[in-house]
């Protein structure tokens, strides 16, 4: 009877171990965030309100991990005229200028031609995972499930950096 014991209160103790250590999921997560810093990406975890999809009653949200590239070197008129917006990959009526499958939450209407054609070379190229797209003043970045490794996040970092050099 003893000995029953004690293996249950050793099972406990292992088992209560192994509940703490990270899931090989979270160990993936950790160090493609950390590369992804190294890199010289702003990390964050956010919820995501996406515009209200087709044929839905409620927009849908969710919790994404937001990539993003700080913004340097714009100047105090550059900041205020600069031209916000958003766009998700999602069907809604807000889809002008973009790819199918694609829509704009924030900024439709407000980039030229010539801009809406570089976004969408863009978009082509984006890995599956990346559910949005934003630019602002202050940084530009992606909402991504972090699938691909760093093959993706290298593919996401370029395509990004273009848009900082575009200062679009």
């Amino acid at each position: 009877m003893k000995w029953m014991i004690i293996i249950v209160i050793m099972m406990s103790l292992i088992g209560s171990m192994m509940w703490v250590m990270p899931t090989p999921r979270q160990k993936y997560q950790a160090a493609l965030r950390m590369k992804a810093k190294q890199m010289g990406f702003l990390v964050q975890l956010e919820r995501l309100k996406a515009p209200r999809a087709k044929g839905e009653m409620e927009p849908e949200s969710r919790d994404m991990t937001a990539y993003r590239i700080i913004r340097e070197g714009l100047s105090r008129e550059a900041k205020n005229n600069f031209k916000t917006w958003q766009i998700f990959r999602i069907e809604s009526i807000s889809d002008i200028g973009l790819p199918s499958g694609w829509s704009w939450s924030e900024g439709e209407r407000t980039l030229s031609e010539k801009q809406l054609d570089k976004l969408a070379q863009v978009i082509s190229k984006l890995p599956a995972g990346v559910f949005s797209l934003e630019s602002t003043p202050i940084h530009v970045g992606v909402y991504w499930d972090e699938e691909g490794g760093d093959e993706a996040l290298a593919e996401i970092k370029a395509l990004l950096d273009g848009f900082v050099v575009e200062r679009f």
